[in-house]
C-alpha cells in the first residue's frame, strides 16, 4: 500500500515538528524515519498496532531515549532533550501508560517530586503547607478530589492516573503527550479527562493523544497520524477518518470477526464462592459460581470491590468470612498466599503486569519452576524450547530469549497470561486483561480465551469494558460498594439495565418507564428545536426537539 502523504501545515501555528527520526534496538528498527507535525491549540492523534513505534517515538522527543538521528524542533528551535527532566523544564511533558510512581508516598510528594518548595530562599526546608496547597490549586482547577496527603498506594489505578495527568499540567508545559491515558479510567473518568484535554487545547497547548481506541480518537482529535512497524503511514484531518479507514491504515487490511463467537457448552461449577467478606475492605458476602467453559463476567463501577474480591480468592487479602470451594478438592479451600492458590489450579493475571523486565520472555514464562539438568542447573535449552512452544501453541510471535523489557506493554500482558495458562489452572482470573491491548491483541486474546474455555477452563473476566462484557462473557456478577447485585445471563440483563445496576438502580422493565401523563405529545407546540448541536472534540452534531408537556 503506498503511503500517503502529509498535507503541508502552515509555520506560523507549528509548535512541534520531528523529522527523520530512526532509533533502533538490538536486532529490531524501532523507527524509521517517522516525522511529526503537531500545531499549537491542537489534539494530534497517533495511532498503529502495538510495537507500531508509537511510545518509542514520543520517549525519544521525552528524552528517555536517545534518537539514532533525525531532528525535533519545538517552536522553531531544534532541541535535542537528553533526560526527562531535561523536557520538562523546556515545556514538553508526558503522561506513561507505565505508572512510575512512589507508592509508598503521598499523592503532593509524588506531584512536586524534584521541586519541592522550599519555606523561603533563606531556608531550604520543604513546605508541606505550600506543597499541599499548590496541589489543591491543580486538583480544583481539574476537578480532581482526592486528598494530597493520601499515599499512593491506597487508591486505584484510576485515580493514580489522574494525579499522573494533574502532574503533567502543573508544569504549565507546551506539549502534553498522552500515551493510552485511558486505559485505567472508566467511562465517567474519561469524560472528565476530556474535559481537561479540551481545556488545555483552549490555552493553545499541542496535545499528543496514543490511543488504540478509536471511538476515543474520532471524538477527542483534530489530526490522526497511523504509524506501522516502525513507519510513518498517514496524516489526516480526524473528521475525513472512519473506523474502517483507520484499521485499514493500521495493519493493511480490513478487521472482521473481533470477538470469537459464543459457541461453548457451560459445564458443572469449578470455583464456588459463598459469602466472601473481606478484612480491610468493604468486601462483605459475597457469592458467585464460575462453571467450567465457562467466560463470567465481573462488572461493577469504580471502587465496587472488583479488585478486592479477586485478591481475597486469590490470597493477597486476608478473608474475614465466607468459604470457596474448587472442583477435585473436598472441603472449602483456604489459600494462604498466590503459591498456594496457584497449586489449588488458581491462577490471576493483574491489569499490572508483575513480571521481571530484564529477564528473557522464557525466564519469565518459567521462573520458580524451571527445568533443570542432573546437576541441578537450569536447562536452558529445555526451558526456551518449551517457552517457544508455548508462544507458538498461543499464537504470540515473541523471540523467547529476549528480554522482556524489549516487547509492548501489551505483549508483556499476553505472555503473562500464557504463564498462567502454562500452570495448569483450572480457574485462570483475568483482571482488566484489555486495558493496554490494541483491537488485533483483544482478538487473540479472545481466541486464547475460547480454546481455554474449550479446554474446560473457567474464566472469570474483570473488565470495565462493558461492550466487551456482552460479547465475550456468558454470565456476569455485578458488584456495587463491596456488595454482590446479583448473577445474571448475559440474554437476561440488556446493557442499560447492567448499567443501573451497577449505580444503585433497581429497574424491572426499563423499557415500561413513562412519566405520568405521557402520550403522544408530538401534536403540541415545539418548545426547543434545535438542529446541529455540536462542541468541538466532545460532541458530536445531534437534533433536538422537544414539545410542550414532553419529558
Amino acid at each position: 500500500m503506498e503511503k500517503q502523504a502529509a498535507k503541508p501545515a502552515g509555520d506560523g501555528n507549528v509548535l512541534l515538528r520531528m523529522e527523520g527520526i530512526n532509533k533502533s534496538f538490538p536486532g529490531v528498527k524501532a523507527l524509521d524515519n517517522v516525522s511529526l507535525t503537531v500545531k499549537a491549540g491542537t489534539v494530534h492523534a497517533l495511532m498503529g498496532e502495538n510495537g507500531a513505534g508509537k511510545s518509542t517515538l514520543m520517549k525519544c522527543l521525552f528524552g528517555v531515549y536517545n534518537k539514532d538521528s533525525g531532528n525535533i524542533y519545538l517552536e522553531g528551535r531544534e532541541v535535542n532533550f537528553k533526560t526527562s527532566k531535561e523536557a520538562l523544564e523546556n515545556g514538553v511533558a508526558m503522561v506513561h501508560q507505565e505508572l512510575n510512581q512512589a507508592l509508598k508516598r503521598n499523592v503532593m510528594d509524588n506531584m512536586w517530586l524534584g521541586r519541592f518548595p522550599k519555606v523561603s530562599k533563606w531556608c531550604p526546608l520543604t513546605s508541606e503547607s505550600k506543597m499541599y496547597t499548590a496541589t489543591k490549586e491543580v486538583f480544583e482547577e481539574l476537578e480532581v478530589h482526592v486528598d494530597p496527603k493520601t499515599v499512593m498506594s491506597r487508591m486505584p489505578v484510576s485515580q493514580r492516573q489522574m494525579v499522573e495527568i494533574a502532574k503533567a499540567v502543573s508544569y504549565h508545559s507546551k506539549v502534553i503527550v498522552f500515551d493510552e491515558p485511558t486505559s485505567s479510567l472508566t467511562e465517567e473518568e474519561v469524560e472528565h479527562l476530556f474535559r481537561i484535554i479540551n481545556m488545555l487545547r483552549d490555552r493553545g497547548c499541542g496535545i499528543i493523544y496514543i490511543s488504540h481506541k478509536m471511538e476515543e480518537i474520532l471524538r477527542i482529535s483534530d489530526e490522526v497520524t497511523i504509524m506501522r512497524d516502525g513507519q510513518w503511514i498517514a496524516t489526516r484531518p480526524a473528521k475525513e477518518l472512519t473506523m474502517n479507514e483507520i484499521i485499514r491504515l493500521m495493519v493493511g487490511r480490513e478487521l472482521t470477526n473481533r470477538y470469537p463467537e459464543k459457541d461453548n457448552k457451560v459445564g458443572e461449577p469449578l470455583l464456588e464462592v459463598k459469602g466472601l467478606t473481606a478484612s480491610y475492605s468493604q468486601l462483605k458476602d459475597v457469592s458467585f459460581t464460575a462453571r467450567r467453559g465457562e467466560v463470567l463476567g465481573v462488572a461493577g463501577l469504580d471502587g465496587s470491590g472488583r479488585t478486592e474480591l479477586l485478591e481475597n480468592i486469590f490470597g493477597i487479602a486476608t478473608r474475614k468470612g465466607g468459604e470457596i470451594y474448587l472442583d477435585g478438592i473436598d472441603g472449602p479451600i483456604v489459600n494462604k498466599d498466590t503459591m498456594d492458590a496457584q497449586k489449588k489450579g488458581i491462577s490471576t493475571v493483574y491489569q499490572e503486569v508483575n513480571l521481571c523486565p530484564n529477564l528473557s520472555v522464557a525466564e519469565n514464562l518459567f521462573i520458580g519452576r524451571e527445568p533443570m539438568t542432573k546437576i541441578r542447573t537450569v536447562n536452558r535449552k529445555k526451558m526456551n524450547e518449551r517457552a517457544a512452544k508455548l508462544m507458538k501453541d498461543l499464537d504470540l510471535d515473541v523471540d523467547v530469549t529476549q528480554n522482556l523489557e524489549e516487547y509492548s506493554l501489551a505483549l508483556q500482558q499476553m505472555i503473562a497470561i500464557a504463564r498462567a495458562v502454562d500452570m495448569d489452572c483450572k480457574v485462570l482470573i483475568l483482571d482488566e486483561p484489555t486495558s493496554s491491548l490494541d483491537d488485533n491483541e483483544v482478538a487473540k486474546l479472545f481466541g486464547m480465551m475460547r480454546r481455554l474455555r474449550e479446554q474446560g477452563v473457567g474464566i472469570v473476566f474483570v473488565t470495565h469494558f462493558l461492550e466487551q462484557v456482552y460479547e465475550v462473557c456468558d454470565g456476569i456478577t455485578v458488584l456495587r460498594n463491596g456488595t454482590l447485585v446479583g448473577e445474571y445471563s448475559i440474554e437476561e440483563l440488556p446493557r442499560v439495565k447492567l448499567v443501573a445496576a451497577m449505580m444503585g438502580k433497581d429497574f424491572d422493565d426499563l423499557a415500561s418507564i413513562k412519566p405520568e401523563g405521557s402520550g403522544d405529545k408530538s401534536k403540541e407546540p415545539l418548545v426547543i428545536d434545535a438542529k446541529g448541536l455540536s462542541h468541538a472534540g466532545t460532541i458530536k452534531p445531534f437534533d433536538l426537539e422537544i414539545h410542550k408537556g414532553e419529558v
